[in-house]
């Protein structure tokens, strides 16, 4: 996924905080999915782009519709992402995912079950088929790193 020989810097892992407390209200307390939606699109846009240089193939996420890229390291036993996509709304999704994994140790990250993470959110049954196995397969190579690098 990332052992390509450019990765961004720690610094730069450690520094993408995503506060669940500030994040996951917006969603929770939306009306309906179009205020789920944009709240979404807002989300996509804190994500910090990834340099074009580190658009590589091999940190591309297979299973998504969209191109998306994901980064992955540990530091202290704890679990860093970084990640981007060329869709907003899959972006939106990311910045999701990770706000429920970022600097998480891995029997969390493990045990994050998406289904009813979505749901709380209010968000289960709004994506399309292809957007939901695209969001899966990001869950599913999110906690593939954080199993991987503790093998190493």
């Amino acid at each position: 996924m990332n052992d390509n020989k450019l990765s961004p810097s720690t610094e730069t892992f450690t520094g993408l905080t995503l506060d669940p407390q500030e994040i996951l209200p917006s969603f929770t307390q939306a009306a309906n999915w179009q205020e789920r939606y944009r709240a979404l699109m807002l989300l996509g846009k804190r994500l910090p782009p990834l340099a074009e240089a580190l658009r590589q193939e091999s940190a591309q996420v297979r299973g998504c519709e969209s191109n998306a890229w994901l980064y992955h390291r540990e530091i202290d036993g704890r679990h860093y992402y970084l990640a981007d996509s060329d869709a907003r709304i899959v972006k939106g999704l990311i910045a999701l995912l990770l706000t429920a994994v970022q600097g998480q140790d891995k029997k969390t990250i493990a045990a994050l079950d998406l289904h009813e993470y979505f749901d709380r959110l209010g968000l289960s049954g709004q994506l399309s088929p292809s957007r939901t196995n695209g969001v899966l397969a990001l869950a599913e190579a999110i906690k593939a790193a954080a199993v991987e690098s503790s093998k190493r």
